[in-house]
């Protein structure tokens, strides 16, 4: 047995709530700096009875529903619920679109939606669309019209007796959907076992204990707040801190409110807390490291670093990872321009197109050995062919590529193919590419990255039109921010007679990023 057996994360709250019941677990400000709290035994308590809830509203054991809310502690008590009942919890992007909604929600089967008033008009046009889909709960609700769907008024009336329903360590928790380079993002299946091996594996890494409280300001729809900073808190019985959302003005100051020790971000949110006009009282705070991902310059390290009193240590890791394969060590020698050096229980290794393992200083693709279900995900929901191109032999197969130096350490040499990080959100370039030529005046389209100093990188698109149509960037751009999540629209549209094209008519993109750098 491994250290994980059959137990669940529902098992772990039960434990941690028995130890320390009487502790504050769970902290979230909203926008308007109003503070919810929880101790373990209070938020076992809410968890029960939104489960009783959700079984009263028909959910059953492997039902699906997607969760469409900002961070919250709702979000949280949402997710425990479902996992309590044996349900799967699919977390969504607010700024989702309906049309991509639709198909979230219908590759997942969801049966139920939990989200919030703002986000109703969003639904009701795809509602016809969606017969699967059978109730809506909302969280936050404050229209008396909305009452009998409003979760504080169901769980105010729920019993609060534990849900008597068998639940494995191998069981599916959650759908994170994430982009990748088909059109339509795919669905990684994250058991308790994953949720339970992450919590342990960082946990023992940055040496967290219960005295320690996480800060999670990044999306919970993403996998980071919820592998790095929640699952590793809940495991030693410490605590959580959760904004509504990331605000890099009032990211230290957030820390020093709320009683933080460790945060996650990316290179991004990063650049933006730099660009903030520095207040030498932000020194002083109780952050004792921050995770990040993704490039920051030296000078920016240094920076940061000095400004703040606080070590950053980059790490390397996908959805379909859970645990992050590779890190910066906390005690020892960081080299933070590179991604770290393997965790413990982690095997990582770089091959070349034939599969074989790469030397030193040689790009090679990044492959991570692990058990499908219990140390990387299970699979992608629905799609045998991508899980068995993905995970071959029992290697996770990231198809990222990095080069490890005689010291040890990992360095990142590109993202896999098509693919763009713009502020920390995953972007394929066939999506955007594809809801492009949509238009009906546009013949083909192709998308590139572009370097940006705040976001990582910016999106531009080349277009041809087809003969004799005529549309102009912004007509095309409006047209983009209808079929796309805001983060996915492109900053710039160039029209072009032709793109650089291969003997067999593929399109050299890397030609374009060339004529972008010019």
């Amino acid at each position: 047995m491994d250290i994980i057996g059959n137990r669940t994360i529902i098992d772990v709250l039960h434990e941690k709530s028995s130890l320390y019941g009487d502790k504050t677990f769970l902290l979230f400000e909203d926008n308007n700096k109003h503070v919810t709290e929880y101790t373990y035994k209070e938020f076992l308590n809410r968890v029960n009875r939104f489960s009783n809830v959700l079984l009263e509203h028909g959910v059953k054991q492997g039902d699906k529903v997607t969760i469409h809310l900002p961070n919250s502690s709702d979000f949280i008590v949402s997710w425990f619920a479902l996992a309590n009942i044996g349900a799967v919890m699919v977390p969504t992007n607010i700024l989702s679109t309906a049309s991509e909604m639709e198909y979230l929600m219908g590759h997942s089967e969801s049966t139920l939606l939990i989200t919030e008033e703002a986000y109703l008009e969003k639904f009701e046009s795809i509602q016809d669309n969606l017969p699967q889909l059978k109730k809506t709960l909302l969280s936050r609700c404050y229209n008396e019209k909305h009452q009998d769907i409003s979760m504080d008024y169901l769980i105010e009336n729920a019993k609060e007796d534990a849900p008597n329903i068998e639940i494995s360590g191998e069981d599916v928790v959650s759908i994170m959907y994430t982009s990748g380079t088909t059109s339509k993002p795919k669905g990684c299946l994250i058991t308790h076992a994953n949720y339970l091996h992450v919590g342990q594996v960082v946990s023992k890494s940055i040496r967290l204990s219960p005295e320690d409280r996480a800060l999670i300001v990044l999306p919970f729809f993403h996998g980071n707040g919820q592998y790095y900073m929640f699952m590793p808190a809940l495991t030693v019985g410490g605590s959580v801190a959760i904004t509504e959302r990331f605000s890099a003005s009032q990211y230290i100051k957030q820390a020093k409110r709320l009683g933080a020790t460790v945060g996650s971000l990316f290179a991004a949110p990063i650049r933006m807390i730099l660009a903030q006009d520095y207040d030498e009282s932000d020194k002083d705070n109780p952050l004792r490291m921050v995770f990040f991902a993704q490039s920051v310059t030296e000078q920016q390290f240094s920076e940061f670093e000095t400004k703040f009193d606080v070590p950053l240590l980059q790490l390397y890791g996908m959805t379909e990872t859970v645990v992050p394969p590779l890190m910066n060590p906390l005690d020892g020698a960081r080299e933070n321009l590179s991604i770290g050096r393997p965790v413990i229980t982690a095997e990582v290794k770089l091959i070349d197109d034939d599969g074989k393992e790469v030397g030193f200083n040689e790009p090679g693709q990044i492959i991570i050995k692990g058990v499908p279900g219990r140390t990387i995900m299970k699979g992608y929901f629905k799609n045998e062919k991508a899980t068995n191109e993905t995970i071959q032999d029992g290697w996770l197969h990231t198809g990222d590529k990095a080069m490890l130096t005689e010291e040890g350490y990992f360095y990142f040499v590109d993202r896999k193919k098509d693919m763009f990080k713009r502020a920390g959100e995953n972007v394929a370039a066939i999506e955007v590419e594809t809801a492009i030529m949509e238009h009906p005046a546009v013949y083909e389209a192709a998308v590139v990255s572009v370097p940006d100093e705040i976001r990582d990188e910016a999106i531009k698109g080349f277009v041809i039109l087809k003969k004799g149509e005529n549309i102009t960037e912004e007509e095309l751009l409006e047209h983009c921010r209808q079929h796309l999540a805001k983060f996915k629209v492109p900053d710039e549209i160039e029209f072009v007679e032709d793109f650089p094209r291969t003997s067999v008519g593929k399109i050299q993109k890397h030609k374009l990023k060339n004529k972008v750098n010019q």
